[in-house]
């Protein structure tokens, strides 16, 4: 790359236009990340409360029994 020194203002604006898509590739790459992370705790979530249910009911069973 030349020295920032002998580019012209159309290498800047060429230069400017490759970073701007760089930056938009970085950040989508970072959502289709979060959204993959989210949906993975929203399945521990769901998965971990259908846990607690189960106990909770299994619990209430084993009380009545016991009654």
């Amino acid at each position: 790359m030349t020295s920032q020194v002998d580019m012209t203002p159309q290498m800047i604006e060429a230069d400017i236009a490759r970073q701007r898509e760089q930056l938009a590739t970085t950040v989508q790459d970072l959502q289709a990340r979060l959204k993959v992370r989210a949906r993975q705790v929203a399945t521990a979530a769901v998965a971990g409360v259908g846990v607690v249910a189960g106990l909770i009911v299994a619990l209430k069973v084993r009380q009545r029994r016991n009654s």
